[in-house]
């Protein structure tokens, strides 16, 4: 019997269950496994993928984020952790699953998604357009010795009491409902901090969670750029690993102050959409991505 065709295989939905299959398939393709990342993405979004005809575990893997008042009506959507098994790879099995999700499972919805240089032609074929650019940082921290945090904008680590005030102001900066994602912080990140002004409202608001030996600062949301840098401040204070987060380009003054105090330039990653011209939302709010696979 002739074996099928690798894009004769078919989609399925992955749950949880699939989170070790999912984290080989990362390590396949020389990414660190994130466990922990894939098992949110799995929990509060929606994966597919591609078994593997070899039996071996996923020959493909995606996951999908949707934001909006109601799962079904979502007003956007966010495509992240395409991944191809390298002995597959080239042979139009990313194509199929991203056909899929943009064309069957997503028909109609507004989508995003972070691209890097390898996939970005991929998507620019499947309607994608630029619409931005992230850089990854990362390296030890380093507090700037000219301004003592105390001096900057107010920072306190985040109470449940909090959690209806930074899902309004999520929504307000980031211009659609993301409850789902963020009322997940408290159980996913280690630190969750708040900022406020003089009056007490409430003006930032930021997590840092673990990934492999690094923590991840993101989200990041903050009235300014001094307010970035206080929340940045305070949770680095907390961890001795190294720090990693993805900077809006547009954030110069915040990306040179991260360099300035330790961190390195990794890669850049292609903020593109689809059916919309440019996200919603306050961009001059919104600095750093929970993750560039939830957009």
């Amino acid at each position: 019997m002739t074996p099928p065709q690798l894009t004769d295989l078919p989609i399925r939905a992955l749950t949880l269950d699939d989170l070790r299959r999912c984290a080989d398939l990362s390590e396949d393709r020389g990414w660190p496994r994130e466990d922990h990342k894939w098992a949110l993405l799995l929990a509060a979004g929606s994966g597919y993928g591609v078994d593997a005809p070899d039996g071996q575990g996923l020959a493909a893997a995606c996951v999908v984020t949707r934001y909006g008042q109601t799962y079904d009506t979502a007003e956007l959507a966010a495509i992240g952790m395409v991944l191809i098994a390298e002995r597959y790879s080239r042979r139009g099995l990313g194509r199929r699953l991203m056909a899929h999700v943009c064309d069957d499972v997503l028909k109609g919805v507004p989508l995003t998604l972070n691209a890097t240089p390898y996939g970005r032609p991929l998507y620019e074929e499947l309607g994608f357009a630029t619409t931005g650019r992230g850089e990854m940082l990362k390296g030890a921290f380093r507090p700037d010795p000219a301004v003592p945090a105390a001096d900057t904008v107010p920072v306190r680590p985040a109470t449940a009491e909090d959690l209806p005030r930074i899902l309004r102001l999520d929504a307000e900066v980031f211009g659609t409902d993301r409850t789902h994602i963020i009322a997940r912080l408290p159980a996913f990140a280690d630190r969750l901090v708040v900022a406020e002004d003089h009056t007490g409202d409430l003006v930032g608001y930021a997590a840092i969670w673990p990934n492999m030996d690094t923590h991840v600062v993101g989200p990041l949301i903050a009235r300014d750029t001094a307010g970035a840098q206080a929340l940045i401040t305070a949770l680095a204070a907390t961890t001795d690993r190294p720090l990693r987060t993805d900077i809006d380009v547009r954030h110069e003054d915040l990306r040179d102050w991260l360099k300035d105090r330790g961190l390195d330039s990794i890669t850049f990653n292609t903020v593109m959409t689809r059916d919309l011209p440019d996200l919603p939302g306050d961009w001059t709010r919104r600095w750093a991505p929970l993750t560039v696979a939830a957009g």
